[in-house]
Parts: C-alpha cells; sequence; structure tokens
C-alpha cells in the first residue's frame, strides 16, 4: 500500500486492518485515534495539521459534526498550539483559570490550581455528578473543595455566581462541611440537625450550632459502635476547637434513646 502522510496500518486482535493517524507538532508526537480507512486517517491529519499550522487560528466554534476529529481533539490541538502546553484531556487554558470542556454544551471553569489535577484525570458524569476516576475509585469532584457526596446544592453550599459549571473556589460557599448535619430553618430561626443512616436514617437530635451537630454524629458513631454495629462511618473532624472543649461538649450533649437502644448481634 502507498505510504499515506499521518497514516499507520495496525492490525487489530481479531486479524482485521485499522488505520491509525498521527501528527509531530513541536517535536510533540500526538495520536489522533484509529479509523476504518487510509482516507479517513489522512483526513484526520490533514484537520490535525491546519488546526496546527494555519496562519489563521482556528476557534472552536468551527467544529461541526462533519470534521473527522472530534470536538475533544480539537480542544486538545488548539490548547496545545495557543498555550503551547499539551494535555491530553480537553483542557483550555486561560490567564488565570481554565475551561474544561466535558462537551460543547458543558463547560466546566476551574482555577490554575487544579490544572495538573485534570490534566491526568477525565471528568466523567452521572446524574448531575460529575467525578473522576482515582486510584480505582469514582471520585466526586466536589470532594476536592470539602464538599460531601450527599451534600445538596441551595443547602450544604452555593454557586456564588449562580453558575453551577463554575469550580473555582472564590465561587464555593460551603455553609455545611459536616458528615451527618441538617441545616434547617423553621419560624424559630435555623437549628442544626444531626442525623445518621444504620439501615435507615435516624435523627440524633437538633442543635445550636453546626458543631454541636458534627460532635453530636460523632457521639452517635461511639455508641453505635459500642453496641456492636459493624458499619465503617467517618467521623468528623473539627479543626478548630481544643481537645478539652471538644470533650466537654462531647460529654453534655444530648442523643436520641433510638440511637442509645439500638443494639446488633455479632
Amino acid at each position: 500500500m502507498k505510504t499515506i502522510s499521518g497514516v499507520f496500518v495496525t492490525q487489530k486482535k481479531d486479524g482485521s486492518t485499522s488505520y491509525r493517524s498521527s501528527i509531530t507538532y513541536q517535536n510533540k508526537h500526538i495520536s489522533l485515534g484509529s479509523f476504518s480507512s487510509p482516507e479517513q486517517a489522512h483526513a484526520a491529519y490533514e484537520e490535525a495539521a491546519l488546526l496546527l499550522r494555519a496562519k489563521e487560528p482556528r476557534t472552536l466554534s468551527e467544529h461541526t459534526d462533519d470534521c473527522t476529529l472530534s470536538f475533544e481533539k480539537w480542544v486538545v490541538l488548539l490548547n496545545f498550539r495557543n498555550n503551547q502546553v499539551y494535555f491530553s484531556t480537553p483542557i483550555y487554558v486561560r490567564p488565570h483559570f481554565f475551561y474544561y470542556y466535558y462537551s460543547k454544551e458543558i463547560v466546566l471553569k476551574f482555577d490554575i490550581d487544579d490544572l495538573f489535577y485534570y490534566a491526568s484525570h477525565k471528568i466523567m458524569k452521572r446524574g448531575n455528578h460529575y467525578f473522576v476516576a482515582d486510584f480505582g475509585m469514582q471520585v466526586n469532584i466536589l470532594n476536592r473543595y470539602g464538599i460531601k457526596n450527599y451534600a445538596v446544592s441551595g443547602r450544604d453550599y452555593d454557586f456564588q455566581n449562580g453558575d453551577s459549571t463554575d469550580f473555582r473556589r472564590e465561587n464555593l460557599v460551603i455553609h455545611n462541611k459536616y458528615h451527618g448535619v441538617l441545616i434547617k430553618s423553621d419560624k424559630d430561626g435555623i437549628k442544626y440537625c444531626a442525623r445518621i443512616h444504620v439501615k435507615s436514617n435516624y435523627m440524633i437530635g437538633s442543635y445550636r450550632t453546626m458543631e454541636e451537630a458534627a460532635i453530636a454524629y460523632n457521639k452517635a458513631i461511639d455508641i453505635l459502635k459500642k453496641n456492636g454495629c459493624k458499619k465503617n462511618y467517618t467521623p468528623n473532624y473539627l479543626e478548630n476547637i481544643p481537645a478539652g472543649m471538644y470533650a466537654d461538649i462531647y460529654t453534655r450533649l444530648p442523643v436520641s434513646e433510638k440511637i442509645l437502644n439500638l443494639h446488633f448481634s455479632e
């Protein structure tokens, strides 16, 4: 077969032939993907060459469904051309932050401090939650900012500018950073409730402050363990409360009789 620029013939495990396309730019060898025909692979090479080497820079808005390369690959190549740094994830760097193009329609914004984390972690989505694979686990990206997995937007945290795709730290306002704490408002004002899940949700009690509710949650964990519960709970860490003060609050906080009366067989 005649050599075509940027095209390499490979064999799949099933014995069929595929055509890989790649391009070298600024001494960086970039894979463009695998294609079913040499013509398609060459078209990908030509498209990449245009993005990287054209005198008049292309823009992401020019990507259409007729393009050979995916929109994600366009982001990668244009960022490399315009910002002189290559990332395999669809990141486009700005002076003080960067965009992560989950898709054409969904563009996430992050602080520049998060750049190298997301350069090596691909963002995925399930329902309304964005997550990455980290050490074989699915990690909600909100965890990076001290927001718990089951936190509720508008109750436990807010996006200050109303943009739920803007994960810059200055835009995230955390109202509740503790496990098992619920913030409720009624005619008497705001109160802090502690709740724990055993086989179903059990209310531990209502308290004056968020910190008291967090300590009550820890106390409930200790009671459940003492009564034979084997479930692995994560206690709250309260860094600004001295040990002596913590012990005093812990001792005097009431806990629901239902928690006290829960016992577990071996």
